[in-house]
């Protein structure tokens, strides 16, 4: 393609002249619209502010905020008719607008995208895959998977850089990877890939860069250590990543990355051993971790993100398990107190404020945590399709689908909770065809949890789709048998 041209969808701009097409027919747009559609795109994915906007769009003129809704309205309204409502520009709230599902963006120098609003880096995208185990103990596994979460989390504070999801990533793990092909699939500039060794005290972490276009090794590192230094280790693999991609990157950029991490080693050991049972979601998998993370946190007693897990277990046991009383107030009590330090970690901000919401009815300090999680890490999966789910239930639908599909674009092989923000989303704008798709989506996402399930059902009875609701509901009680529901009116 040529530097001049750029597709998003079915989509076709040029650049030089400001022409947008589908496929192959011209779109008939003001020039206003599409000189901001131009500035979008030179940004290649990153958001763009309004005040970037109104100095491109209306350079030396005075002009109400308003003008830029008017004109993104138009473009929304002459994209998302063709293709049946797929949103192509997102709102970034309190940032500004951003071009999502460029095929190719094209090669601008940095500068025509500087000045005040942040660090905009071409191509700065990354996946980390993966650390092989070679320890010969399958039981270290979770350990080498933790050292990966860590540098994901690390990565994914720095604003500017677009993280692919840990669970994602993680669908090639124990599989032959073609590099270039995993970039493609994960469209990503950048990835990260490794191996761990662990044998008593000591820790061996091997790890490269590469560019995933050419499948060429940007550096590779070797860490021997202590095993009391690995949070060091962590730390110093992500900045080396950062600092690989762009070598000016300001110190200030890297010192975000620093996060507060337990002193203890052993109550870190057992969050990791604990986090897969978290994941299901059910009662069942709750009461597995509870005792690890209490464990956890008699051990180190001011581990917020133990703490923020042990709140969301207490949740799937309140909501799930029969709408106990002590369980919501347990989980209360964990999520406000994983909140309390001040932590500034994006993962827990959003499970506390997710639980503050549901079992506490505490809304605006559930959506002051979304603000502190997001702002804090513009990339998390977690504060992204968490939000999603509570607005979607809210009532604010747009922003809702904004954020999930985001996470979506972030994570696009691990949808489930974003999926349920948008099955509920939908299903309010009675969509229900799209509601009906993305709960299904969830199911296949995890077919052992029973809220998409729930979903699902109601998402086909209101499409008339009486029997297969029905067959639905009952996989649903399987899973879940508190739940009820009825055939009658």
């Amino acid at each position: 393609m040529d530097q001049d041209q750029v597709s998003f969808g079915p989509f076709h701009f040029d650049l030089s002249d400001s022409k947008l097409s589908f496929q192959g027919a011209p779109i008939d747009l003001s020039s206003r619209a599409l000189n901001i559609l131009r500035v979008l795109a030179l940004a290649k994915g990153n958001v763009v502010s309004k005040d970037r906007l109104l100095d491109a769009v209306w350079p030396g003129l005075a002009v109400e905020e308003n003008n830029i809704q008017v004109h993104i309205s138009a473009l929304r309204k002459e994209l998302d008719r063709r293709t049946d409502g797929e949103s192509f520009i997102i709102t970034m709230p309190g940032r500004g607008y951003r071009l999502v599902g460029l095929e190719r963006p094209p090669e601008t120098d940095q500068s025509e995208m500087g000045g005040p609003g942040g660090l905009v880096i071409p191509g700065a995208s990354i996946a980390v895959l993966p650390f092989q185990n070679m320890s010969g103990d399958p039981e270290q596994e979770y350990f080498a998977d933790g050292i990966v979460e860590d540098i994901i989390t690390g990565l994914s504070r720095i604003k500017w850089l677009f993280v692919i999801a840990r669970n994602s990533s993680f669908v090639h793990k124990g599989k032959a990877v073609d590099l270039k092909q995993i970039g493609h699939d994960l469209g990503v500039r950048y990835l990260v890939e490794g191996s761990v060794r662990k044998a008593g005290d000591r820790v061996r972490i091997t790890v490269q860069l590469i560019d995933a276009k050419t499948g060429g090794h940007l550096w590779i590192e070797r860490y021997d250590r202590l095993l009391d230094d690995i949070f060091a280790v962590q730390d110093e693999i992500t900045m080396r990543v950062i600092g690989a991609i762009e070598p000016n990157l300001r110190k200030v950029e890297i010192e975000r990355v620093k996060r507060k991490r337990p002193d203890n080693l052993d109550a870190y050991d057992l969050v990791l051993r604990a986090l897969p049972f978290v994941r299901t979601g059910m009662v069942q998998g709750a009461n597995a971790a509870i005792p690890l993370l209490k464990r956890a946190l008699e051990l180190e007693p001011e581990y917020a993100w133990a703490r923020a897990l042990l709140a969301q277990c207490f949740h799937f046991r309140f909501s799930r398990g029969g709408l106990g009383e002590a369980d919501r107030l347990t989980s209360t009590q964990h999520a406000r107190a994983a909140t309390a330090a001040g932590s500034d970690d994006a993962t827990t901000l959003a499970i506390a404020a997710m639980v503050i919401w549901f079992d506490g009815h505490d809304v605006t300090t559930a959506f002051e945590l979304f603000d502190r999680a997001l702002a804090a890490s513009n990339s998390n999966v977690v504060a992204l399709s968490n939000s999603a789910f509570v607005l979607a239930w809210m009532g604010n639908y747009e922003l809702a689908i904004e954020r999930a599909q985001r996470a979506i674009k972030l994570s696009p092989f691990d949808t489930s909770n974003s999926d349920l923000a948008l099955a509920v989303a939908y299903f309010h704008i009675e969509n229900y065809e799209k509601s009906k798709e993305a709960a299904q989506r969830a199911v296949e996402a995890n077919s052992a949890f029973s809220i998409p399930r729930v979903l699902h059902t109601a998402a086909l009875m209101r499409l008339d789709r009486r029997s297969e609701a029905i067959a639905e509901a009952e996989r649903a009680r399987e899973l879940d048998p508190t739940l009820q529901y009825r055939t009658g009116p």
